[in-house]
């Protein structure tokens, strides 16, 4: 079986479980957001391992703050089920739009001394689906219109989590954060761009911008 094939396969499973537990909100959504928190925090020290005391309260705190904003934009923002997986959304459709376009595309590397494999047509592909796909969420659930303009804001901070999880694992020597997920390493390596997403859109929300 492919790489490729792997990789697909387990996507849509997780796929299917965080829109599931979305849908259902309650103890399975919690126990879901801190599963994936625990997850990221346990690959977060052993990659960070002896670079200091900041690191780890810096991705303690990153962690939960990330679970905490997904459990908030759920539960208590307005029209919050349509909200949380707008969020989700977001990230996929960065994470393919980045893949195919860099893939069919090439070019220019958009950070090769982090990560040699992204381009900067992966980059833009990554914002064009996120900000086509975050419209028509949007738009299908009436969700406040200020989110048009938040989609492609989001889409770049979820390269910038990916990147900055690339260049952790450089500095740790490793080529995924974990070993969880067929096909894609660990969960870190899967969470990367959700997490500021998460947090970025918990903030809009209370500025009052979603």
């Amino acid at each position: 079986m492919s790489e490729l094939v792997v990789r697909t396969a387990t996507a849509v499973v997780m796929v299917m479980v965080a829109i599931v537990a979305t849908m259902m909100g309650g103890y399975g959504f919690a126990i879901l957001a801190a599963a994936g928190a625990t997850a990221v925090f346990y690959e977060w020290t052993r990659m960070t391992r002896g670079w200091g005391a900041g690191w780890y309260v810096g991705g303690f705190a990153y962690a939960l703050l990330a679970a905490l904003a997904l459990l908030w934009i759920r539960d208590r923002a307005d029209n919050g089920v349509a909200l949380a997986l707008w969020v989700f959304i977001i990230v996929w459709a960065t994470d393919i739009g980045a893949f195919f376009a860099g893939r069919s595309i090439g070019g220019p590397k958009l950070a090769p001394a982090i990560s040699p494999n992204k381009t900067w047509a992966g980059f833009y592909g990554g914002v064009a689906a996120a900000t086509i796909t975050g419209a028509a969420w949007a738009l299908f659930t009436g969700l406040e219109w200020l989110v048009l303009l938040l989609a492609p804001l989001l889409s770049v901070a979820a390269q910038g989590g990916d990147l900055f999880e690339s260049w952790m694992k450089r500095r740790a020597g490793v080529k995924d954060s974990g070993r969880w997920l067929p096909g894609h390493g660990g969960l870190f390596d899967r969470l990367d761009g959700l997490l500021p997403v998460a947090i970025l859109t918990a903030l809009a929300v209370l500025a009052g911008a979603a």
